[in-house]
């Protein structure tokens, strides 16, 4: 009798710590997306990150930013800019070091970015010693991505996926 009494009690605490447990909203292995998606309208490749091209000849980098229309949101500004290799810059709440620190207003679903691979190059200047971020060469991506801060119309803030430059002939 001991024993059959133990089992049901075993059982329904079982019950009662299972049925207690909630689903977490954040699983660490989810793919987190934002209720609006920012595409990098102008992106020639993925790999797997969007690509955009730039030539030696004029050096121009183009970075088309866009939202859908349909969502009823604007872009208002895009807050930061970064060049590097991780997220961790444009995810947090340093104010130094930027590529672009200061706010640039938008007013609309689509903004172009443009900058030079002088500028980038001014900002990021290559290091020899450890080969970090290499001096630009045809058919190669550059040594950092761009990441940007975006705010939208209803003060959501999202952060781009990483965009790669890849530098053609």
């Amino acid at each position: 009798m001991k024993f059959s009494i133990y089992k049901t009690v075993l059982v329904i605490s079982a019950a009662l710590v299972i049925n207690g447990c909630t689903k977490q909203e954040i699983d660490p292995l989810m793919d987190a997306r934002a209720d609006v998606p920012v595409s990098i309208t102008n992106a020639a490749e993925f790999r797997p990150d969007p690509t955009v091209t730039c030539s030696l000849k004029d050096s121009i980098i183009q970075i088309v930013l866009s939202i859908p229309a349909q969502s009823g949101k604007t872009i208002t500004e895009i807050t930061k800019i970064a060049t590097t290799t991780s997220y961790t810059k444009i995810q947090g709440s340093g104010s130094a070091g930027f590529y672009v620190a200061t706010a640039i207003p938008v007013n609309g679903t689509s903004y172009t970015y443009k900058t030079t691979l002088k500028d980038y190059f001014a900002f990021n200047a290559p290091t020899a010693a450890t080969g970090a971020n290499p001096p630009a060469k045809a058919n190669a991506e550059l040594g950092n991505r761009f990441y940007f801060l975006i705010k939208l119309s209803d003060g959501t803030q999202i952060v781009t996926m990483p965009v790669r430059v890849l530098v053609l002939a």
